[in-house]
């Protein structure tokens, strides 16, 4: 089998995977980072959403071969201690109902304000429009995005 080398969170990790092994999976499985969640399994929900060179990419879609020698960053990887001004604003409005699309949703929400720092409402809802909430919290997101926004000018 195939071993790859991935730089993860600042880290360096080798994983030995079949090298059409969704991304998903080799952080889940193969390095317990639990975190980014298995959603729908062909990039429409969100819940897998990371970080790739900075861009929001949804990890199920992405083969382990596709990416040697790019950044990729986690949930785990946003900060050690929740202390980005995206997870502190998800805690200040209280986002969360069952939680499971909140990794992905953060993830999207801190990819979108690194490019677009004072977002209006509907850059907003554009930005977030492809990560589903089962839950239906899609106004404390918006609000959330909006008070991050605001911690992060």
């Amino acid at each position: 089998m195939p071993v790859y080398n991935l730089k993860i969170n600042g880290q360096s990790q080798t994983v030995e995977a079949d090298q059409d092994t969704p991304l998903l999976w080799v952080l889940r499985d193969h390095l317990d980072m639990v975190g980014t969640k298995f959603g729908c399994g062909i990039g429409q929900c969100g819940a897998c959403t990371i970080h790739l060179d900075g861009s929001a990419t949804r990890s199920c879609l992405l083969k382990v071969s596709m990416v040697e020698n790019m950044e990729i960053t986690t949930i785990e990887g946003i900060s050690e201690d929740a202390s980005h001004p995206v997870q502190q604003a998800w805690k200040e409005i209280d986002v969360p109902q069952c939680g499971y699309c909140q990794a992905g949703q953060i993830m999207s929400a801190t990819a979108f304000l690194n490019e677009n720092s004072n977002p209006n409402k509907s850059e907003i809802r554009d930005a977030m429009n492809g990560n589903i909430c089962r839950c239906a919290s899609y106004n404390r997101i918006e609000r959330a995005v909006e008070l991050a926004a605001s911690k992060m000018s």
